[in-house]
């Protein structure tokens, strides 16, 4: 059994009962920084063993740990914050875990995208989660590309690429597109910049950004 467990974004109240009770139920958690998620899992007393899994050794880890469910042994994936294999380490260990008949069962919780997304005032009813940008090759024709979608759009930045991104949507969004950006979601000093793209390039230039960001923009309207 493998499941797929979502730790908080930022506020640690906001971790599920059903999380505590599966992360000290299993025999290993997997966590892609050991020294974050302590910091969790000694908030909440889960004393389970936990190892490093993330990006840089997923590819050589992950028929070991294949090999370890088969005998019998329960895991848990957690990434730092959120739910894993959104934008985070896990696709790779679910699609090997399904193709051994592993059973695989991800717990609903936390994400960055979705609180965002509503918060936004833009439509939900249909959206485009595309989290982050190529970070060189390609990120233009990207951009281009995403300026014509009439579906709300999500991606994630950092805050030293936030003004980059903003100023590359520049020819292709048009100014006036307007965007909902998220800073520090559920954190202490979370806000929310809802403007044009315009307005907002001039605000985060005489504020500079700190934090995560998560953009919503909104999509093409018709004969836009």
């Amino acid at each position: 059994m493998l499941y797929v467990v979502p730790t908080p974004i930022g506020n640690l109240a906001d971790m599920t009962y059903r999380a505590v009770q599966i992360l000290n139920e299993v025999d290993l958690i997997l966590a892609e920084d050991t020294r974050t998620s302590a910091k969790l899992l000694q908030h909440y007393q889960i004393g389970t063993p936990s190892q490093s899994y993330h990006m840089h050794n997923e590819h050589h880890k992950t028929s070991a740990l294949i090999e370890q469910i088969k005998q019998g042994k329960k895991m848990a994936l957690i990434s730092d914050a959120g739910t894993p294999a959104i934008s985070d380490p896990g696709f790779l260990l679910v699609r090997e875990a399904l193709a051994h008949a592993i059973e695989v069962v991800c717990l609903p919780g936390a994400t960055a995208c979705i609180p965002a997304l509503v918060q936004s005032g833009f439509p939900t009813d249909r959206f485009l989660f595309e989290g982050f940008l190529p970070p060189k090759k390609g990120r233009l024709s990207k951009i281009e590309a995403l300026a014509s979608e009439s579906r709300t759009l999500i991606l994630y930045e950092s805050p030293h690429k936030l003004i980059k991104t903003l100023t590359q949507m520049l020819p292709f969004f048009g100014g006036e597109r307007k965007v909902s950006i998220s800073r520090e979601l559920t954190k202490k000093f979370e806000t929310t910049f809802r403007g044009t793209v315009d307005e907002a390039l001039l605000y985060y230039t005489n504020h500079p950004p700190k934090g995560e960001f998560v953009m919503v923009i909104e999509g093409l309207k018709k004969g836009g």
